[in-house]
């Protein structure tokens, strides 16, 4: 039996980290389709000691023999072509917003809740969550499964890297203008922001915090802090599970962190807690994780464990995960190994 692997948005940051997770993890394929946009198409690409000239995601014949397509191509492009793959007899796993609250298509973190491929999935699609969400789900799965989780406040610190390509673009092009007027980062602040112009962010990134990330809703929220709430909710299975989240972004290249205080049904110590989190798959419990130690790790790190101070069914703890990997190209290839292992391709 052979397989075919597709990659669409395979030049992009998450395509080269899916290339390179496929290779390390020795996926079991015999041919690797690399798709990407009319722009890309025509470039060549070393993978396996082999030349892959890549195609245009938009040829009639993109998908043909195509067994799983991994898509990291934007949600207007899954919308548009993940259709096209499944038509075409692949099984897509699509790592943007575009079906992940459709109640046929499963959204999965293969440590928290990969039973759910058990059957092929209806639609021949499954969605990746949010690398922010995904962050979170293992220590709260480990924790609900333990306590009961009712409710959780989470505030977010992500990475320009979260953004693309151009959010590191604009965090490196911002550092040498605003570090060469350093004493305005104290004494002007106002003045040093006007030296750079933000593309992709909605305020300098360099030497800040930006408290606004993604579209702002009507209700004040982003679609960003929006995706922590829905998708946790699915993830977990909680229907009505009490998000609060504010979603920060920081300037750190690669790996997202969050403050998490999670109240559960029971009771909960902090040695109870270290407990059930300590071991559990994927994750790593550590006495401070920070984003520039996990850049480039597959595990999700989880730190400062404290008791609530006034609940006692009340935990605080502080996470980390790289968002390329855990976070999108990484879950992106465990679930495509669900998905074999499955015999589902």
């Amino acid at each position: 039996m052979t397989r075919t692997v597709a990659i669409a948005g395979a030049t992009g940051a998450v395509g080269q980290d899916l290339r390179r997770l496929l290779d390390r993890r020795d996926f079991p394929l015999d041919e690797l389709v690399l798709l990407a946009s009319e722009r890309s198409a025509g470039r060549v690409i070393r993978w396996r000691d082999r030349d892959i000239t890549v195609r245009a995601l938009s040829e009639p014949d993109a998908f043909d023999g195509v067994d799983v397509a991994l898509f990291s191509a934007g949600g207007g492009r899954s919308l548009e072509h993940a259709p096209r793959a499944v038509e075409a007899g692949a099984i897509v796993v699509d790592n943007s917003s575009a079906f992940r609250m459709d109640p046929e298509v499963p959204l999965i973190v293969t440590e928290v809740n990969a039973d759910l491929l058990a059957e092929r999935p209806a639609k021949g699609i499954v969605a990746n969550p949010n690398c922010t969400t995904m962050a979170v789900m293992l220590p709260l799965k480990a924790l609900h499964d333990a306590f009961g989780l009712v409710s959780m406040v989470v505030s977010s610190y992500q990475a320009a890297g979260g953004a693309g390509q151009s959010g590191i673009d604009e965090l490196h092009d911002q550092i040498e203008p605003l570090a060469g007027a350093w004493d305005s980062l104290r004494t002007d602040g106002q003045a040093a922001a006007k030296l750079v112009e933000p593309r992709t962010f909605a305020a300098p990134i360099a030497f800040n915090v930006v408290p606004l990330l993604g579209t702002a809703q009507e209700n004040g929220y982003t679609d960003e802090e929006l995706k922590l709430l829905n998708e946790s909710r699915k993830i977990l299975g909680i229907a009505d599970l009490e998000v609060a989240p504010t979603c920060v972004r920081v300037p750190v290249v690669a790996g997202h962190a969050a403050a998490v205080r999670a109240t559960f049904a029971s009771p909960v110590t902090r040695e109870g807690a270290l407990e059930v989190l300590d071991g559990f798959p994927g994750m790593v419990v550590a006495d401070l994780p920070t984003p520039l130690e996990f850049a480039g790790r597959d595990e999700v790190a989880v730190g400062r464990v404290r008791e609530d101070l006034h609940d006692e069914r009340s935990l605080n703890f502080w996470c980390v995960g790289d968002n390329l990997l855990k976070g999108a190209a990484l879950n992106t290839v465990q679930i495509a190994e669900e998905l074999v292992a499955r015999g589902h391709i």
